[in-house]
């Protein structure tokens, strides 16, 4: 009982603190008993926002180790909503695995929380902002990993697949979903037209800038709603990452000391460690650096993604990324 009335106390004084203007969607509905890999969150009594629980001071690591290699670029591509086993193991995911024997898969790691939206900031700004839903006008004053590349000199891009237009700034256009386009809830980002019609563009700009040798740094990609397997099934998924990996993979970006990361942004369970409840998924690190048919153990989230950026270029670490070393245990 004494452990209950902590977290309760916890999690109203975090409430009380937090700025109103990242108080968003508050009082979560508690977070389902799942059983599985991978530690639970706290059990709850009441209406606790896990996700304004993650915005709780936390303990820094140390820098990782000296040796991450100092990427030329960097690609993400975000797919959705696959649960560790339905993917790693699934016969309609024959490429993915093919990746995954190939190249270094993170076993252990997880989704810092539900729905989408939370974990798509959290890959491009080390915290959930206390938002708990896939919401469209909640907007963010906050540093993110666009700022951070920009201030140490390299390029970035985000290309989303089916987005009508640069900057597109609706919550839906087809099979494009905002809630899938981080960039655009930053402020600085979206309230500076040029700077976002020049960043934020659709994936058809990826064939031009891959094919003319002008991609820039860092590359963020997210399919459309159909691609990414989040309306369709993991076979189509598959089958998309068939066509775009083989073209990163070929190109001089890559091979000139890239990596290329594959996430999923949750999974359908709660299953988590530490501060990240968003389900086991797989993640898959391809790189020239990288060590080839690895798996790991290792406890991780996306906060360790975003870290691993961070210290290969040596950014700094924003939010939670702080607090979770970079995934040195994927390169040689």
């Amino acid at each position: 009982m004494i452990r209950k009335n902590a977290l309760v106390a916890l999690g109203a004084g975090l409430l009380l603190a937090a700025p109103a203007a990242f108080l968003v969607a508050a009082h979560r509905p508690p977070v389902p008993a799942q059983a599985g890999l991978g530690a639970m969150p706290p059990e709850s009594t009441g209406p606790v926002d896990w996700n304004v629980l993650r915005r709780a001071p936390v303990r820094s690591s140390p820098p990782s180790p000296t040796g991450l290699p100092d990427f030329s670029h960097v690609f993400l591509i975000v797919m959705e909503n696959r649960e560790y086993g339905t993917v790693i193991g699934n016969p309609a995911a024959p490429y993915i695995n093919s990746l995954a024997r190939s190249y270094a898969l993170a076993s252990n790691y997880f989704g810092v929380s539900h729905p989408s939206l939370p974990n798509y900031l959290a890959l491009a700004g080390g915290d959930t902002f206390g938002i708990s839903s896939d919401c469209t006008t909640c907007f963010i004053n906050a540093p993110n990993i666009a700022d951070q590349v920009e201030a140490s000199g390299r390029s970035w891009r985000a290309y989303m697949e089916s987005m009508p237009s640069a900057c597109y700034l609706g919550g839906w256009s087809g099979a494009y979903a905002q809630k899938h386009n981080p960039f655009v809830y930053f402020t600085d980002i979206r309230n500076d037209p040029a700077r976002c019609a020049a960043h934020v563009v659709p994936f058809t700009a990826f064939s031009k800038d891959l094919s003319s040798g002008m991609l820039p740094n860092y590359v963020w990609i997210t399919p459309n709603l159909c691609n990414d397997m989040h309306d369709c099934a993991t076979s189509v998924g598959d089958a998309w990452l068939s066509n775009v990996v083989p073209q990163i993979l070929a190109s001089a970006a890559w091979h000139d000391g890239g990596v290329l990361f594959i996430t999923w942004d949750e999974g359908s369970s709660s299953a988590g460690y530490a501060d990240s409840w968003g389900g086991r998924v797989a993640t898959l690190v391809i790189s020239p650096f990288g060590r080839n048919g690895f798996q790991s153990s290792v406890l991780e989230s996306h906060d360790n993604l975003l870290r691993t950026i961070e210290d290969a270029w040596h950014l700094g670490a924003l939010g939670h990324a702080a607090s979770h070393p970079a995934m040195r245990e994927a390169f040689r």
